[in-house]
């Protein structure tokens, strides 16, 4: 796996069905590429059931979109933070809008996470809990205001302040918190004022999904990222 240093860019694949299968190992390889073209750090974050194939054929950091709060044991259905890490994912993402869970779950997870040798972005919805949350000390905090995923209104324009504002919280918990903000990046612009703002990475989905020419459209986001950090 490549070293992750800032800017990073997190793709998150959701279970769009473009990003399904061989639409997710399409999407990886493409996001390898340009990641090894422009020296961007770039996150994928396929289904679980995807992990094991694109971890396989590409040298980029996978993530799993989650993992449940839980030991090895009698927990059918659920995700164990050790399958994921022998699938080859080497960190998670925890308590996005779409999977909320309580801060005792979110704690116990890190605990877990941290146990098995993977890392976190945990998901904070406004600015007071992505503070909370830098007291646990996870690898990364992404402020996403949910009214804002999908809808490509960016947080970096419509609500610049929710961005600068997280990343003074986090950084006055923990300096080496890592800060990300999502909802609503989906143009190369979106992710230059993040980064002016302040963050270490970005956080997005179907704007990269879902985009007519994929590689074009990060090769633009890298760009972007790297004169705006």
């Amino acid at each position: 796996m490549r070293i992750l240093k800032p800017p990073i860019i997190t793709l998150n694949f959701k279970c769009f069905l473009e990003a399904t299968g061989d639409g997710a190992i399409r999407l990886s390889k493409i996001a390898e590429k340009v990641s090894s073209e422009t020296g961007v750090s770039i996150v994928v974050c396929p289904q679980y059931t995807d992990i094991y194939r694109v971890s396989s054929l590409v040298d980029i950091p996978v993530f799993s979109q989650h993992v449940d709060p839980i030991t090895p044991g009698s927990w059918t259905g659920h995700v164990l933070p050790e399958a994921v890490k022998a699938a080859g994912a080497s960190g998670t993402l925890l308590n996005h809008s779409e999977f909320r869970l309580k801060l005792s779950d979110i704690e116990f997870a890190l605990s877990r996470v941290n146990e098995v040798g993977l890392i976190a972005l945990v998901c904070a919805n406004n600015v007071k809990v992505a503070s909370s949350l830098a007291y646990l000390k996870p690898w990364g905090v992404a402020v996403e205001p949910p009214e804002l995923i999908g809808t490509g209104m960016a947080v970096s324009k419509v609500k610049p302040e929710v961005v600068s504002n997280a990343v003074s919280e986090v950084k006055k918990v923990s300096r080496d918190v890592l800060v990300f903000c999502g909802a609503g990046i989906s143009t190369a612009e979106d992710a230059y004022i993040a980064f002016k703002l302040g963050v270490e990475g970005i956080l997005l989905a179907s704007a990269y999904v879902k985009a007519k020419d994929p590689e074009l459209f990060l090769k633009s986001l890298c760009e972007a990222s790297l004169k705006g950090l």
